[in-house]
Parts: structure tokens; C-alpha cells; sequence
């Protein structure tokens, strides 16, 4: 357990901005959040931060989905327990929050566990991972969530929410909304493999990459998983980024279809966020020391050095400019801290 005062976050987001918190701290344990949040010091922080309206404390996980606006006057948390323990010979594991996700995904591969490998190479911890319901070629995590194990902060034990009650949408949970957000602190997560093979092979790329195998394996999967993203979306120890910046919007078949989509239901469609910044001519643009990906336009780059606001004011143009041109609201997939 460690605890920090005026920290540094450069090392916990993956945009590169070089913010503070006032007081960041990292656990291993249940006892040690615990402990932490019985705190002096971080009682006050988090009552100082109630009184303007603001949620108590932030939890991180490695800050892949995120970009902080500024110095950040809180408390920020971090959860250091990593792990992952098969469960019954069904499939059914425990993983702890703080694991990298990518680590889950080859550990199921080495274990012939289908289900994550189209999750493969997706930034992050297991635990935050399960808060944004992060998803990817036909694939969500909700899809293998069993359980959620969480500390409740209010109630002062440990909770265990099924995946009816973690209220998952498109990049929602119930962990995402205010409220719940300030009360539960995701402690693990149980997942549900399959044991014997089931692929999901309907995305285009996919099914193109892997065209020349016949039976591929877990494996080949992975791989074809890995290289597609890797050719899209760049590497933030290179290029600062948290990823997709922007959610699909879901929007009205009747006036959209003409665009191209995806099938929501009879009357929803869902129409990629990066064709129509790429349609706004912003694919591969600078604006200060802020970008588009030149590869991948739902995807926001630090050139080197920017600023939050940099990053905020190009989000924002990158808005407006789809509003006037397709009558379409987009918006962050990101958290704004």
C-alpha cells in the first residue's frame, strides 16, 4: 500500500498528460483499501470534494480510458491485485481487478478457454474493463461476466452484482453512473469461458485475416485479433491515446440508413463514429500539438506535449463539425476527469 501527495499521474493515463492528483494511492488487498479509506486525510479529500458536487474519489485502472482535464484536486485510487484462478473445470474464472485484460485473453488461449480472444490486445485492467463494458469484433465483455465482485463504500462489505444487475449497454454499466461510481470499487471479476470451440468470425477484417486457415485455432484467432488492431490503432508508449475516443452513435434507421451501419434493431442503426469524422476531413489532422490518427479517425493523438485543453478543443471541433454536416451527435467514449 502506498500513498502520495501531489502525485504525479503521468504514469497512469495513456494520453501522456502530465497531471496531479492530490493524493494518489495504490492497494493489494481488500484490508489495504480498507485502511486507505479510513484515511485522514483522504476522509477530507473526499468529503472537500462531496461539498462541490463532485464524486469522492476517482478509481483508475492503467488510465487507458481516460483523459484528465487538469490537475486533479482528489483522491485517485489504484488497485495493484492481480491474479487469475480457475474455478471449476466448466470454464468459470476468477479475475482479479487489477489484472492487465490482455493478460486474461492469452491466459484463456493457453487454457483452451473460448470467448475473450476478440478481446485481444484491448488496453487496460480487468476491473475497469468490466465497469466500460469494453467490446470489439462482434464481442462485449458482458458477454463472459458473471459476476462483478465489488467493495460497497456506503454499505462497508463486499457485494457481488450478476450481470443483470451491472445494467450493461454499449459502453454502459451500472458502474458507470454517479451514484454507484462513488459507492462500489471493483475488487474482481467472474467470468464465464466456453470449453469447447465457439468463434465469433463475422467481422469483415477478421474473416479476411483469417481466410487462408481453414480451422483456425484459439491462437490464430488472437493473432488476427492483435495484428488488425495493432495496424489501426497506435501504440501509446509511441503516441499518446486512449483509443477509440468516440462511441458509435445509435441513431434513427428511417433518417440514416443511407449511411453505413450496423444493425441495432428495426428501428436503430448504429453508424461509425470514424467514417464521419473521416467524412469531416479530420483523418490525419493537427491542431496544436493535438491529432487525429492518420490511420484510425475515431482515434485522438498527443503529438507530443499537449495539453488536456488541446485535446479538449479538438474534441469539441470534431464534434461540431459532424453536427453541421449530419445532423448526428457524437460523443466521448473516454471519461473526462
Amino acid at each position: 500500500m502506498t500513498k502520495s501527495y501531489n502525485a504525479s499521474l503521468l504514469p497512469y493515463n495513456t494520453f501522456g498528460m502530465d497531471v496531479k492528483a492530490s493524493l494518489f494511492a495504490e492497494y493489494e488487498t481488500l484490508a489495504e483499501l480498507q485502511t486507505l479509506l479510513a484515511d485522514e486525510d483522504i476522509i477530507r479529500l473526499m468529503n472537500q470534494q462531496r461539498e462541490k458536487g463532485e464524486l469522492p474519489f476517482w478509481h483508475i485502472g492503467s488510465g487507458s480510458n481516460l483523459l484528465f482535464k487538469g490537475d486533479y484536486p482528489g483522491v485517485v485510487l489504484h488497485c495493484l491485485s492481480r491474479g487469475i484462478s480457475l474455478l471449476n473445470d466448466q470454464g468459470l474464472i476468477e479475475v482479479q481487478a487489477g489484472t492487465t485484460w490482455d493478460d486474461v485473453c492469452q491466459w484463456c488461449v493457453d487454457h483452451s478457454l473460448y470467448g475473450a480472444e476478440n478481446l485481444s490486445l484491448i488496453p487496460g485492467e480487468t476491473g475497469a474493463g468490466a465497469v466500460q463494458n469494453i467490446g470489439a469484433y462482434g464481442v462485449e465483455i458482458k458477454d463472459l461476466i458473471k459476476e462483478v465482485v465489488c467493495w460497497d463504500v456506503e454499505a462497508s462489505c463486499v457485494c457481488r452484482l450478476s450481470c443483470e444487475d451491472m445494467q450493461y449497454g454499449y459502453r454502459a454499466s451500472l458502474l458507470k453512473q454517479p451514484d454507484a461510481k462513488s459507492r462500489y470499487i471493483v475488487t474482481s471479476v467472474i467470468l464465464q469461458l466456453q470449453t469447447t470451440p465457439v468463434f465469433h468470425l463475422e467481422y469483415a477484417g477478421l474473416k479476411q485475416a483469417l481466410a487462408e486457415i481453414p480451422s483456425p485455432t484459439l491462437q490464430d484467432v488472437r493473432n488476427a485479433v492483435i495484428a488488425i488492431r495493432q495496424g489501426k490503432l497506435p501504440d501509446p508508449k509511441v503516441l499518446g491515446n486512449a483509443g477509440s475516443f468516440f462511441k458509435n452513435p445509435v441513431v434513427a434507421r428511417s433518417a440514416y440508413e443511407h449511411l453505413p451501419h450496423y444493425d441495432v434493431s428495426d428501428e436503430l442503426i448504429k453508424v461509425p463514429a470514424g467514417w464521419l469524422i473521416e467524412q469531416c476531413g479530420w483523418k490525419g489532422k493537427t491542431v496544436g500539438r493535438a491529432g487525429v490518427y492518420e490511420k484510425q479517425s475515431l482515434v485522438l493523438v498527443n503529438r507530443g506535449g499537449a495539453r488536456p485543453e488541446e485535446i479538449i478543443y479538438l474534441c469539441q471541433e470534431i464534434v461540431k463539425s459532424v453536427k453541421e454536416k449530419f445532423g448526428i451527435d457524437i460523443e466521448p467514449e473516454v471519461n473526462l476527469i
